[in-house]
């Protein structure tokens, strides 16, 4: 992936050519990098982790990727593409003013850093009892080796290292399944039985509960971000831009989608092999290693003592590759396109651009990797992601909706709708806590998934409402495409 660099440096010397890559890169390999950043180093490592400590609840997630594909390649593909530009929250001052354009990039930029922070955090933690490194050292080193690469080699090197990692991360998956399936007494048919009576299998109860995890929470969680993934999140449209042709983009989200659900299932039917193999093999976890208090750690253990040289490796490179995916161009491209060139330097020559976007991937990634040692105090990483990530992007995808949705919404309207929303996302997500939130009567009675779902309808809603008290309407944005 380093080396990879090397044949793109001297063809990132103009911004466009950082930012889209000449717009001609073939739709398989935009696809398979759309694959690559959704299988992150959080999904290889927490999934088998939950499918580990209890069943394939989770798995509900990539059910509802399909139809939010279909919508994506339908409609928002061909309104970027049309569109032209890089940024994708660029339209949003064009509908609802220049607040609503910088709201969209700070919270993308500030959701990156807490992914980028997250993702080095659980790599190290895999990776040190695998390799005796300690932890902020694996950190640091991943985050510069993650930052040079789209540092030097911009959006180009991005996509083609996102073709690499797909590859590798589907052979690393695929190897230790098959390990821990032949590893099993009895093969695939004994673990498939052990895993069946112990209702490893079940996806969630069917029931109305809103408070629990059920099937119907998961999947309604999954559309919504699946459709804030495809739709309004700058590194998918970014990677819309770059494809050759507007059927090779649409080409890219099916093919992200059809390899994503799969892999998904992979890294589940890992986690409950895993629980099965251990079922039969007690005597090989180590006393230190509380399976029940640490399921994430089972598959690092696993990979360190059961894996012969080699293959091992192999698995370790695959765990790297997921985090390889940093999108640093992205946070650079909105760095330039929406803050530098709309308040300080509109006319900003080609050569000062071309720094600006090279000077802000390297303070994203060195802010990103401050964000993973910042994590070593964090008692949950994951569930600091889950709360940032609500918090920061949980009103981006209802303005936007918004915009197409109504012509009569206008600019007071949408920032009421976002103000209510982010107020609702932030009770949601801290009332539970009871050192939080001292009112135990107040407290949100939803599951924690239901927050981006209910952020986004409440957006919808008051800036809907707001819309029906103005009297001047405004066309929404042209989402068909050109006409014949």
């Amino acid at each position: 992936i380093v080396a990879l660099w090397w044949s793109f440096w001297q063809r990132t010397s103009t911004s466009e050519q950082f930012m889209a890559a000449g717009r001609s890169l073939p739709g398989w390999a935009v696809g398979l990098s759309v694959f690559g950043s959704y299988i992150s180093s959080i999904s290889f490592l927490a999934n088998p982790g939950k499918a580990f400590a209890d069943n394939w609840n989770p798995a509900v997630f990539a059910l509802a990727m399909p139809l939010a594909a279909w919508i994506a390649a339908r409609w928002f593909v061909p309104f970027y593409r049309q569109a032209g530009e890089v940024s994708a929250y660029q339209h949003l001052e064009h509908r609802f003013g220049p607040w609503a354009r910088t709201y969209a990039v700070v919270c993308f930029l500030l959701v990156q850093l807490a992914r980028l922070g997250t993702i080095l955090y659980l790599l190290a933690l895999a990776l040190s009892p695998l390799l005796g490194v300690n932890i902020p050292a694996i950190i640091v080193v991943v985050g510069i080796v993650v930052t040079i690469y789209p540092l030097l080699g911009g959006t180009e090197a991005w996509i083609w290292a996102g073709v690499i990692q797909a590859v590798v991360l589907v052979l690393g998956a695929a190897i230790c399944l098959g390990a821990l399936l032949l590893g099993m007494p009895g093969g695939p048919v004994e673990t498939a039985r052990l895993a069946a009576a112990e209702g490893k299998f079940s996806l969630g109860s069917f029931g109305p509960n809103l408070a629990e995890s059920t099937f119907w929470v998961v999947l309604v969680y999954g559309f919504v971000t699946h459709l804030q993934n495809f739709g309004i999140d700058q590194s998918y449209v970014q990677r819309y831009i770059t494809a050759d042709s507007d059927q090779a983009a649409r080409r890219s989200v099916w093919l992200g989608t059809w390899l994503f659900m799969p892999v998904s299932v992979v890294f589940f039917l890992i986690g409950t092999a895993l629980w099965a193999f251990y079922q039969g093999h007690p005597d090989r976890l180590p006393t230190g290693l509380d399976a029940t208090a640490r399921p994430d750690a089972v598959f690092p253990h696993f990979i360190a003592t059961e894996l012969p040289p080699g293959l091992t490796g192999l698995v370790i490179a695959a765990i790297c590759a997921a985090a390889m995916d940093s999108n640093l161009n992205c946070c650079a491209t909105l760095v330039l396109c929406d803050l530098y060139r709309r308040y300080f330097r509109p006319q900003a020559s080609e050569r000062e651009s071309l720094w600006v976007l090279r000077l802000s991937t390297l303070a994203m990634g060195a802010l990103g990797t401050g964000a993973g040692l910042a994590m070593l105090s964090a008692r949950s990483a994951l569930d600091v992601w889950w709360q940032l990530a609500g918090i920061l992007s949980g009103g981006i995808l209802g303005l936007f909706l918004l915009g197409l949705i109504s012509p009569r919404v206008r600019s007071g309207a949408a920032l009421a709708g976002v103000a209510a929303g982010v107020v609702l996302i932030l009770w949601m997500t801290f009332s539970p806590s009871p050192t939080l939130w001292p009112w135990p009567i107040l407290r949100s009675p939803f599951h924690g998934l239901l927050t981006l779902v209910f952020g986004t309808v409440t957006v919808l809603l008051v800036g809907l409402v707001g819309g029906l008290f103005t009297t001047t309407r405004i066309a929404p944005p042209d989402i068909d495409g050109p006409k014949p």
